[in-house]
């Protein structure tokens, strides 16, 4: 059942829970575009690992209201009120695929004290100087990413663009994965052909950018993903280096993706201290859909000693 909870930054976000009660608390922060309906192991599984799973819209996304000019490192605020929304009085852990990889990353490095462990899940890096962000992207990622300016977001290019891409979404769940195609390795390919991976995916998209919107000049634009694709271009509000030693990080990637590229796992596992880098061959992007299950094994393995479930 879907809840709501008042973020830090203002605004409602939705959350829902899912799993064993008494399993260890796990969130799972949704890529980008996303919401809380995306991809996500079965009910009867998440018994099995004995986790429970908390997912919510990130703000902007679905049912959560907008936090204008949110940074990465504000999720870490919004995953703690959803926490204490569900009683979640000691620590938790943080996986984050794709777009939620450096929200999860976040977690960990704003409020160490409350997380047990994370997995960032082919994600991409922070824009620090001296490193090319861009480089060994798809195309179709560095062309919306350079669209980043300054000025306000929802007055940009960027914001007509994906206004556009949300109504399509809107119209056809699969325009999205469609117009990817193209570019995504075989590996790719393999995962979205599979119809139950890709009914999730379509129902993830279709949710993050809201009903279909009545035939306009100037469609809605979808402020979660804007903000999300600006928050992500800019400072995070932390360094991976900050994050203590004392918190298990788990680095998951394929040799071969083009949305997140090598080069960014490379940064991460060379600039936060002790973390485990996992680099997957033959394998790409949406390959992380698949392997969701031992990765939400190994940070309810690698959380507190402590925490009894």
């Amino acid at each position: 059942m879907v809840a709501s909870v008042t973020a830090p930054g203002g605004g409602e976000l939705a959350y829902e829970v899912w799993g064993d009660p008494k399993g260890h608390p796990v969130f799972l922060m949704h890529g980008t575009p996303g919401s809380r309906l995306g991809p996500r192991p079965r009910t009867f599984d998440l018994h099995k690992l004995g986790i429970r799973l908390i997912a919510y819209d990130r703000p902007g996304y679905g049912d959560s209201e907008r936090h204008e000019g949110r940074s990465v490192a504000d999720a870490a605020k919004d995953v703690l009120a959803v926490a204490e929304a569900v009683g979640i009085a000691d620590k938790y852990s943080v996986v984050g695929r794709s777009g939620g990889g450096p929200h999860a990353l976040a977690c960990a490095a704003r409020t160490p004290e409350r997380v047990a462990s994370v997995a960032a899940v082919v994600s991409v890096a922070p824009p620090v100087e001296g490193f090319d962000w861009l480089a060994g992207m798809a195309e179709s990622n560095v062309s919306t990413y350079t669209l980043i300016k300054d000025h306000h977001p929802d007055l940009s290019q960027l914001g007509k663009v994906l206004a556009r891409s949300a109504e399509d979404i809107r119209r056809n769940p699969s325009s999205l994965l469609t117009s990817l195609n193209e570019e995504m390795p075989t590996a790719d390919r393999l995962v979205v052909a599979d119809a139950e991976i890709r009914r999730l995916l379509l129902r993830n998209y279709l949710s993050a950018v809201g009903e279909f919107a009545e035939e306009s000049a100037d469609p809605p634009h979808p402020t979660g993903w804007i903000d999300d694709l600006v928050a992500f271009r800019k400072a995070w509000g932390f360094h991976p280096q900050s994050i203590p030693k004392d918190v298990p990080v788990l680095l998951w990637h394929g040799e071969h993706d083009v949305f997140a590229p090598l080069s960014h796992f490379h940064w991460l596992a060379d600039n936060i201290p002790g973390a485990t880098a996992v680099l997957q061959p033959s394998v790409a992007h949406f390959s992380a859909l698949p392997a969701l299950l031992p990765i939400l094994a190994w940070v309810r393995d690698h959380a507190d000693p402590d925490f009894q479930r």
